[in-house]
């Protein structure tokens, strides 16, 4: 199996782990902290589909090599990959999902409000994480993954002749 192969099977797992989260166990528990491990889980799927991307440009020589690191990755999805097949309109997903993750390591004070989940800086500036606003995201990047599954498996024949002989 390939190396894009195998970032697009994870980036499936990811993305069935968000989902499994919000649907089923964040309606159980009601705890909104849960809120936060689904926009962990669906930077980790945006992840692994731009480097499924990547990697599948890569093995065509469509793109110089690149450093295996998120924003090395991200920097060659946003120069090269992204315009070239079309995926403009994710790069702000991956961007909003990583600048989530980074106000949530960097946050001062964090606490729960009916049902949302709120962040606050040093300055008390606020981020709110909301259930709607999680669930739009979680459409995005299931609909990102979509896209990049279509792209990268209309030469897979090529890989699969290949493991056979």
């Amino acid at each position: 199996m390939e190396k894009f192969q195998e970032d697009r099977l994870q980036a499936r797992k990811y993305v069935k782990a968000a989902d499994h989260m919000l649907t089923q166990t964040y309606l159980l528990v009601k705890d909104p902290k849960l809120l936060v491990a689904v926009t962990d889980n669906l930077l980790l799927a945006c992840e692994s589909a731009m480097s499924s991307v990547l990697h599948y440009d890569r093995i065509f020589k469509k793109i110089p090599p690149f450093h295996d690191n998120f924003e090395s990755k991200f920097n060659m999805f946003k120069m090269k990959t992204a315009p070239m097949n079309k995926l403009n309109e994710y790069i702000l997903l991956i961007n909003e999902l990583k600048t989530l993750q980074e106000k949530h390591k960097q946050s001062a004070v964090e606490f729960s409000r009916k049902d949302n989940f709120v962040m606050a800086d040093d300055n008390y500036n606020l981020q709110l994480i909301t259930k709607e606003k999680i669930q739009d995201i979680m459409s995005k990047v299931k609909n990102f993954l979509t896209e990049v599954e279509k792209l990268t498996s209309k030469d897979e024949g090529i890989f699969n002749l290949a493991s056979e002989i």
